[in-house]
């Protein structure tokens, strides 16, 4: 029997979990600490030799081990340090000179995200290449559009999901942007002055920075600010919408009174414990489930902004949760609703029967416009003359096409034209031009 407390260690793991384990982090403290030791080897502060004796360690350092130190001492940080050194021989008298945990952790922590973004980067460049294939081929599909719930003019499957594209899009677009203000670590000491670097701080800053692929930040407590961090929780959320946006209309559609799509259900699957008929869409539903916990995350980190003078301890605890937490589960909410679309299922005579559901009250707008078009009457009057003639399809349940051709004002069309304005695939607009514009 599995006791993992965490859902993230079987039920949701994907592979941003190993990007996030404690053996990753401690390798990130170790890279940060290593390009410490060649910044004070380069300035002459340290002996050269130090430097590869302090690289052997790395390799030598176990997580038990330094977990150990953690109980003796309770810090853990400090465990690194002390069993990084246990490995260096004379080497480790140099390791962590003159910076604070925080230089290493902050630092660390910007060396994982960049890992991490990659990683939802690929995830939503995969889901693009899905949306992408979907639009192109359902982009003739036409189907009813919804407004407030209700049936208003036709549109295509193709533009549904050409809109999902755009904003997977974005969301790369906001990744790529963000990382100058993400990908960042400092090395300025207890409080942000870099006393301890004697006048040559912002020179080190820089090597070590230049050595892991960073950027120094240009001002610090003894903490990268956490508005950076803040933003790209908010990123991760921004995301997670927009899958469980995808996941809430494939739920919507796959209601029994509507049945125009659903997601892919196995041979064997079972949909419910007591009714052997269901078929639940329930990955969905756990995609638009983890959206939540990905948008209750964003307001711990924006709470961690306000940390008292330069530095607290507030931020630190709810960390170890927010960062992993949110990666993880958004890796594999983009790992699941990619494999939802690329399953999907569509059901034409379903799609075909709600177009025909109002009786062909969707096509009101263009009756309104053809009717000012042609100059019978104003736009205003054409709305209201419509509207009537509406009201009075819905109540005697018939079908607006018949009251039309028997009105005064539909005796001025010919049949074909009517019957061309009651050709759903002919109001469209531009839906496909649409499309090829979005996909581009």
């Amino acid at each position: 029997m599995n006791n993992t407390v965490s859902p993230l260690n079987r039920r949701y793991e994907t592979e941003m979990c190993a990007i996030f384990s404690e053996k990753a982090k401690l390798d990130r403290w170790m890279d940060v600490e290593i390009a410490l030791a060649k910044a004070h080897a380069k300035l002459g502060h340290i002996p050269k030799n130090a430097i590869k004796k302090i690289e052997r360690a790395k390799e030598k350092v176990d997580l038990a081990r330094v977990l150990e130190i953690e109980n003796e001492i309770h810090h853990d940080l400090m465990a690194m340090v002390k069993a990084m050194s246990e490995q260096a021989g004379d080497g480790g008298a140099f390791i962590h000179l003159g910076s604070t945990s925080y230089d290493i952790e902050d630092t660390a922590t910007a060396l994982i995200f960049g890992d991490a973004i990659a990683q939802i980067e690929k995830r939503l460049t995969e889901l693009k290449v899905v949306l992408k294939e979907l639009a192109q081929r359902h982009k003739k599909t036409i189907c009813i559009g919804r407004t407030h719930g209700q049936h208003a003019t036709p549109t295509t499957f193709g533009m549904k999901f050409a809109i999902y594209y755009q904003e997977a899009e974005r969301n790369l677009q906001r990744l790529q942007e963000a990382k100058k203000r993400i990908l960042v670590g400092k090395m300025s000491g207890a409080v942000g002055t870099m006393a301890m670097f004697k006048k040559q701080g912002i020179e080190i800053e820089k090597m070590i920075m230049d050595e892991l692929g960073l950027v120094p930040v240009l001002v610090a407590t003894q903490v990268i600010q956490r508005d950076r961090h803040a933003e790209i929780i908010q990123i991760l959320a921004l995301i997670a919408a927009g899958a469980e946006k995808i996941a809430n209309e494939i739920r919507n559609l796959q209601r029994t009174e509507i049945g125009e799509i659903a997601e892919p259900f196995a041979l064997k699957q079972v949909g419910s414990s007591t009714m052997p008929h269901k078929r639940n869409p329930h990955k969905s539903e756990r995609v638009s489930s983890l959206a939540r916990i990905i948008r209750a995350n964003v307001q711990t980190a924006l709470e961690n902004i306000a940390l008292e003078h330069e530095r607290d301890l507030t931020n630190s605890a709810n960390e170890r949760f927010i960062f992993s937490e949110s990666f993880i589960v958004l890796d594999y909410m983009l790992k699941e609703i990619t494999l939802i679309l690329k399953g999907l299922k569509f059901f034409p005579e379903n799609i075909k029967k709600n177009l025909e559901l109002t009786r062909g009250l969707i096509i009101a707008e263009r009756l309104m416009i053809e009717i000012t078009e042609k100059k019978i009457m104003g736009r205003q009057d054409a709305h209201e003359f419509i509207r009537e003639l509406s009201q009075r399809a819905f109540r005697e349940e018939k079908h607006l096409k018949s009251l039309f051709i028997k009105c005064k004002v539909g005796k001025k069309f010919t049949k074909n034209e009517i019957d061309m304005l009651f050709d759903y695939s002919t109001y469209i607009g531009d839906a496909e031009k649409i499309v090829q514009r979005a996909l581009k």
